[in-house]
């Protein structure tokens, strides 16, 4: 189960004017393109890999429908487009590729490609700006998330930005990112049901305006929740609202302070709880949190259990785009290979199908990225065929036991490249066949 697979239109009208392109001049030469990252966010030592799933479902999925092909007859930049293009090509278009990717939770560093596509030029083009819009929004989000999840050293972090994403698909698939990550569960309803996600939640504040007091809207709440409810307190007096709860006996599963000195409002809270026979009311804090914020209130001893965590997350606030691109690297002419290198200023490419390795026994030491001939036999390559001939080769996995295997990935990494702060730079190398074969690229063009 998940969302919808996007229209085939879902894409810059550029890869259609190149389709019928490629159609009218005979080109139909096997190509590989590559997807990645040039540069991590300046914030960042490391991205999280996501959104592979959604990514197969739209290259099996990916179909021009009748109603579709009748309006881009009617496009003026496709006017000149051959006859057949409309006819037979759009709607007979399959994607019958081969595909290589990085798992979902692995630990991506910038050059390395995310996503390996080899495929008739025409397929391996159109899919450009669907991948890209997939994989790195949910890469993004990944990986901010798992850095407010190691700030929190051990206490759980609720993801609930829905409101704050760019649309409701958004908020869907950054849900999923997050868990994916480490939160350990998810306000959005949407992306439970969809992924099986922990949900969790609390009440507005609304709520306890809606009441007469603010005893009577918990009240209400308890009786219908019963224990398990949480506790929004911060609506008019925290602490006193923390007094009421313990003299009306009240026993909430936990409150929630949304605003605020949380550091010290947490203190006097957990005071009031555990002198009035409340240990186990556990504290949730949310307002505006990121992993900065997050890493201070467990460095200053905050009792708090649990950081509910929005903006941050959901839109990335620090770095809301990531700047992936998809280059092609290889032809194949008449069963020749041929690599393929862009030479433009500050944004030349290697050429060449590529694999990743990481090296290092238990804690890795650098990465090397190859090409795919290259022999590392003491390294773990990174990408693996995930897709061949359009057809996904295995089902995707539950994204909470994506979510053990993440953890393991990023514990992998030393301790100064996953520091919140002041942050190492991981070592990424380029193999000697690689960095020959570009030499060679770059002779042939001069």
């Amino acid at each position: 189960m998940g969302l919808p697979v996007p229209s085939a239109l879902a894409t810059d009208l550029y890869q259609l004017t190149m389709m019928a392109g490629y159609e009218a001049a005979g080109h139909a030469a096997t190509s590989t393109f590559e997807l990645f990252v040039r540069e991590l966010p300046a914030s960042r030592r490391y991205l999280m890999a996501a959104g592979l799933a959604q990514a197969l479902d739209y290259l099996e999925g990916l179909r021009f429908i009748p109603d579709e092909i009748a309006w881009l007859r009617t496009v003026p930049a496709l006017a000149a487009a051959p006859v057949r293009f409309f006819d037979e090509v759009l709607p007979a278009f399959r994607f019958t590729g081969d595909v290589w990717a990085m798992e979902e939770g692995e630990i991506v560093f910038a050059h390395e490609p995310l996503v390996r596509v080899t495929a008739p030029v025409m397929e391996a083009q159109i899919v450009e700006t669907a991948l890209l819009a997939i994989l790195t929004f949910q890469t993004s989000v990944a990986s901010k998330a798992s850095r407010v999840v190691s700030a929190a050293a051990g206490r759980m972090v609720v993801e609930f930005g829905s409101r704050r994403a760019h649309g409701l698909g958004a908020a869907c698939l950054a849900a999923r990112a997050a868990c994916l990550a480490g939160c350990a569960a998810t306000s959005n309803v949407e992306a439970g049901r969809l992924f099986d996600l922990p949900l969790t939640g609390t009440m507005a504040h609304s709520w306890v305006m809606a009441f007469d007091d603010e005893i009577a809207a918990f009240r209400h709440y308890m009786g219908l929740f019963g224990e398990q409810s949480t506790l929004l307190i911060d609506t008019y007096d925290t602490v006193k609202a923390a007094e009421k709860i313990v003299a009306a006996g009240l026993r909430p599963s936990a409150v929630r302070l949304d605003s605020g000195d949380l550091g010290s409002l947490s203190r006097a809270v957990r005071a009031i709880l555990d002198a009035g026979g409340l240990p186990e009311t556990r504290i949730l804090v949310s307002g505006d949190l990121d992993e900065h914020r997050v890493a201070a209130l467990v460095a200053d001893h905050a009792p708090i259990d649990a950081f509910g965590v929005g903006t941050s997350i959901s839109a990335v606030s620090d770095a809301p785009s990531l700047g992936g691109v998809y280059k092609l690297v290889e032809t194949v002419h008449d069963g020749q290979a041929m690599p393929t290198v862009k030479l433009s200023s500050g944004k030349h490419t290697y050429p060449g199908r590529k694999q990743v390795w990481r090296m290092g026994a238990g804690i890795a030491e650098r990465d090397v990225i190859g090409l795919e001939s290259d022999s590392m036999r003491e390294g773990r390559p990174l990408l693996s065929c995930v897709m061949r001939q359009g057809k996904r080769l295995r089902a995707a996995s539950p994204v909470m036991e994506m979510a053990f295997r993440a953890r393991a990935r990023l514990g992998e990494l030393p301790v100064g490249v996953t520091s919140i702060d002041g942050a190492e730079k991981y070592p990424v190398a380029i193999s000697p066949a690689l960095d020959g074969l570009a030499r060679d690229a770059v002779r042939a063009h001069s």
